[in-house]
Parts: structure tokens; sequence; C-alpha cells
């Protein structure tokens, strides 16, 4: 099956010869049909089956059979929960719609208002929006629905975890009652089919693939570790295995601060990104690292989503994350269209509980791999999927800015690869 089965416009075909995209993925050849046809919509999918596309390209045809966008007016609005979400769907509008006469507009918080009520006085035929950002835009007449034809909710498991649900709700009181509603989300929990109920009309539900599952393309593995020798033992598997491009997930923002400040010591070109980080900040890190400035990027959960690196190969998981579903969602950063990664993960003895609830979440137990130089004094237990995780013994606090108490007795050197010392 080729885009040409499905009616898009000649403009949208030509648009998606250019980016190398002949043949639709499984979640685009079942919902874009569906959304053409006008259908509410409910989609599971995990990251990097092509799900954008798959709710921008019917979109972009269904407004280019409508009237254009009326000064302060929206066409079509696409809620994201992160700013880097926004941007990222922004990027793929303007892809995909490069050569049809619609007009693209990105708000999101962390950034001056006005420029952005400035850009809505023409109108928008695609908005794409953070909610408080939108209620902040709606508060001072900057933005208004009476011509909203779509609304799409990307990663709305997510919308709901970081505590949108109020805004969400205000949102929804604000729109007109007829329109097409299309629900995108990772999972089907039962918070998201009683949003689904409020906001969608007879959806039609879609899947590709198992709830909870990682790319078949994603190779998986942890490294048990003493929590003090993390740190150079992410250096030691750089070098190791000669990693060029790496990006590490961290529990809180001083994690990623400390990390990227050690690594930068280390000769490794790093930056952080995460909340408290100013957008432009955040703009540039994510530039940098997208164009090879700086080989690693440490990031909180606020970049699992959204994060959209062409032929990024290597996924650390620095500190194991508090929920589960996240895991999927860091590692899916990787492997990405078809193509291969791996996601490591940096596993200490009080991290097992975490450990443990991971592989119960996705059926099978990770193939562990010890370090030569980092073995772990305190064990991280084997996990029995079908058994409660035992409690490890517990360690004694961490002494250091970087996790851990200084041991005397050790001299560990990693070696740096000088593809990384090069680097500009």
């Amino acid at each position: 099956m080729s885009f040409a089965n499905f009616g898009l416009s000649t403009e949208i075909l030509k648009a998606l010869k250019e980016e190398q995209h002949f043949s639709p993925t499984p979640i685009q050849t079942k919902s874009i049909p569906l959304i053409l046809q006008g259908k509410d919509i409910i989609a599971a999918a995990q990251t990097g089956t092509g799900k954008t596309a798959g709710f921008v390209l019917p979109m972009l045809e269904l407004l280019t059979r409508g009237v254009k966008a009326k000064s302060n007016q929206a066409r079509s609005l696409i809620l994201a929960p992160t700013r880097e979400l926004a941007i990222q769907l922004g990027e793929n509008a303007s892809q995909y719609g490069r050569f049809l006469s619609l007009r693209t507009i990105v708000v999101y918080g962390g950034v001056k208002i006005n420029p952005q009520m400035m850009s809505l006085r023409k109108g928008a035929d695609i908005l794409i929006a953070t909610p408080g950002r939108l209620i902040d835009l709606y508060n001072k007449n900057a933005v208004k629905f009476p011509q909203l034809e779509i609304l799409i909710l990307d990663e709305a498991d997510r919308m709901l975890d970081l505590g949108f649900t109020k805004d969400i709700c205000k949102i929804f009181s604000l729109l007109p009652s007829h329109r097409q509603n299309l629900m995108f989300s990772a999972t089907f929990s039962a918070d998201i089919r009683n949003l689904a109920a409020q906001l969608l009309k007879n959806p039609i539900e879609i899947s590709v693939s198992p709830e909870n599952t990682t790319a078949t393309s994603i190779k998986e593995w942890i490294v048990p570790v003493d929590k003090k020798f993390k740190p150079d033992l992410l250096v030691e598997l750089i070098s190791l295995y000669n990693w060029t491009q790496v990006l590490v997930f961290t529990k809180t923002k001083k994690g990623a601060d400390t990390l990227a400040c050690f690594l930068n010591t280390k000769g490794l070109k790093t930056t952080a990104i995460h909340g408290d980080k100013n957008q432009a900040a955040r703009i540039k890190a994510l530039s940098d690292f997208k164009s090879g400035v700086t080989a690693i990027l440490i990031a909180t959960d606020v970049a699992a989503r959204g994060l959209d690196i062409e032929k990024l190969q290597q996924v650390i998981n620095f500190d194991i994350p508090n929920v589960a579903e996240n895991y999927i969602h860091r590692i899916g950063r990787t492997g990405r269209a078809g193509l291969s990664g791996q996601a490591v993960s940096l596993v200490s003895a009080d991290e097992f509980t975490e450990l443990h609830e991971i592989e119960v979440l996705i059926k099978r137990v990770l193939p562990r791999k010890i370090i030569d130089g980092f073995e772990p004094n305190h064990n991280v237990p084997g996990s029995e999927l079908t058994k409660k995780p035992k409690k490890p013994k517990k360690l004694s606090p961490s002494k250091n800015i970087l996790g851990g108490k200084k041991d005397k007795g050790l001299n560990l050197q990693p070696r740096i690869p000088q593809s990384f010392l090069n680097r500009p």
C-alpha cells in the first residue's frame, strides 16, 4: 500500500516523497482513512510508530477542503503536554504541509506571550499549544474557536500524568460541540478511557501493538552497579562502546545538572535539558545535540516525549524511573521508524523495586551485563515476574554530590574516546 491509496492531495504526496516516506506504517494505515471519514478515534500507539503523521496527514487534507482561518481564529487545535513536543509537532505539520497554503502557529509557555498574540491576529489553520499557554491566550482574547473543526490530544496519558486534567476540561468548555475529536495515547488506562468518554463521540478504538511493550528494534539491557560509581561507569560505557550520541535520563533536575557538569570535566561535551531551563536554553541544547555540537544530552522526563532525534542509537537510564510506564517512553526515543537502537539502564540495589515493576510491565526479565571494574558490592536481586520483589539490602547514605562517598582504594580512570574530545 502507498499513501496515494488514501486519496491524499498531490501536494501532500509530494511532501511525503521529499521526506522519503513511501509506505504507511500500521498506525497510519488504520487511522488515516477513519479520520478522513470524519470519525472520532482513540488510538494507542507507542513512540516511533509514525503516529504523528497518522493524524497530521489527514488533518492537513481535511483543512484544505475548508475556509481559511479568520483573524484570531483556529480551525484545528493540537494539544501537547510539553513545549518540546509542541515544537516537534509544529515542525512535522510544516514538513508535510509545505506545499499547502495553510498557516501553522505553535504556542507554549516559557517565552514572551506578545509575539504569539501578534501571530494569532492572522488566524491559524493549525494551532499547536500547551494547555496553560492556550488558556492564557484565550483569556487575553488572542484566540477564539467558532471556526474549530478538529481537536487532537497528543500524548493524552502524559497530559494526565502532568496534572493537566483541569486545564483540559476548561479548554473543552471553550470549544464548539460540533467538531471532530482525535485522542492519541501510549496506553489505554482507566483514566484515558474516562477522558475519552467525556470528549469523544462514538469513537473508534484502534491499536497497533500490545499495550506497555517496547519496540522490537530496541536492544535492552541493564548494568548492575553501586550508585556511587554510576557517573564513572557511564564514562566507561561511552568509551568501551565508542558511543557518539547519547541521550541520558535522570530522575531530577539537580541530578541532570550535576551529571552534565561531571561529564564535561571528563572532556565529554554535555548539556542538560529540564523544566528549570528557560525555553531558549532548551531549544539550543536540543539543537546542539541534534547537530553534533554536543555528544551527550542529559534529560529529565520532561523530555521523554516530544524529542525526535533522527537515528538516535543510544538511550541511557542513569536513574530508573519511579513510574514504570516512563521507561517505555524514555527508550522510545531510539529504535524509531524501523531503525535499530539500544537502551541501557544503570541499576543500583536500591532501585530494584522500580526495575521489577518495569519488568512486570513489559513481561520480560531484562538481560544483565557486569562491566569489569564496576562489579557491585550491593547485589541487585534477580526478578521473578510472578513474585513480589524482595527488599534489597539498604545502602548507606551517599556523601558526595554524585551519589556516594569516595572510595580511596579505587582508582577508576575511564578512557575518553577521541571522537568526543575533538568535538567543537
